[in-house]
């Protein structure tokens, strides 16, 4: 149940109960379920439909646009570059360093935010300006991608161009990780993400990052297991991981890699990836957004992986 569903629910629930404690044995059952069919559904009433929308998160304002409700949009953030056409609409800044009065700034009546959106006392800030507020659900896996778009279908009003969209996107998905698992075989490669090399120091992903559910959605192994979330490893580590690809975002700067440069890091270098080239670099918004365009990654990764790795 979503978080709009579970306020529906909510308010039904105890309206059930104030009815009955009100006038006990006066009400009847038959009563108060006529009460609650009265109670207006969670998702905001065409008649008061938001106008001006603030999409926080590349993939929710992707899926706006899916919908075909971009003409709702009033502003957007840094991450939303997807379709191009977003880039155009005034940028109200980070998703997760949002300021209250840039927000606020382009009179929204209501905020699409990805989970993980702040900080906290950014949205505490916006929420008390009496806003509607939506926050998207960010879960990393095939199951996740289908969550946001119900979310976001729900919050506009957009049960029919939500189920299509839904339809669509879990058809291709699913041919999607089907074909991964079967490139895959009984013998899936160990793939380390690295998030950083600044400074010469690796950082990189553990479990219950948008990398470590990429990787499993294309038929791969993460090769670090041993925590959460990204993390500094040691050399040793690295060689204990013993990675058959590295994956990198398709960057430059302190931050990036590239296959010229894994030979001066010590601690890639003696890692069987990077005695046999096997580096692969993609865009980081496509990598690790998992909106509807999912299913592409998943098989442009898995192909890169399994097949046009270098």
């Amino acid at each position: 149940m979503n978080m709009l569903s579970s306020i529906s629910s909510g308010v039904k629930t105890g309206l059930s109960l104030a009815l009955l404690a009100l006038v006990p044995g006066q009400v009847t059952q038959a009563q108060v379920t006529q009460a609650q069919a009265q109670i207006p559904p969670a998702h905001i009433p065409a008649a008061e439909a938001p106008s001006r929308i603030v999409s926080i998160g590349g993939a929710v304002t992707e899926i706006v646009y899916a919908l075909g409700q971009e003409n709702r949009l009033v502003a957007r953030d840094t991450t939303s570059n997807f379709p191009a056409k977003a880039a155009e609409l005034p940028n109200v800044g980070y998703a997760r360093a949002l300021s209250p009065e840039g927000v606020l700034s382009v009179n929204p009546d209501l905020i699409l935010a990805s989970e993980g959106s702040g900080p906290p006392e950014a949205l505490a800030v916006l929420k008390q300006a009496g806003l509607a507020y939506v926050e998207v659900p960010e879960i990393y896996s095939a199951t996740g991608v289908i969550a946001k778009i119900e979310t976001v279908a729900e919050a506009l009003d957009q049960h029919e161009a939500g189920a299509a969209l839904v339809a669509q996107v879990s058809a291709d998905l699913a041919a999607a990780q089907e074909l991964a698992l079967q490139a895959a075989g009984d013998r899936p490669k160990r793939v380390l993400f690295v998030l950083s090399t600044q400074a010469g120091r690796i950082t990189a992903s553990g479990t219950g990052t948008g990398a470590d559910g990429i990787i499993t959605m294309a038929g791969a192994v993460n090769a670090i297991s041993d925590f959460a979330g990204y993390k500094q490893l040691t050399d040793e580590a690295i060689a204990a991981a013993a990675p058959d690809v590295i994956l990198a975002m398709d960057r430059g700067g302190d931050h990036g890699l590239t296959k010229a440069s894994l030979p001066s890091l010590p601690a890639l270098m003696l890692t069987p990836a990077a005695q046999n080239g096997q580096l692969i670099r993609m865009d980081g918004a496509l990598l690790l957004q998992f909106g509807p365009r999912a299913a592409r990654t998943v098989k442009d990764l898995s192909q890169a992986i399994y097949g046009a790795a270098e």
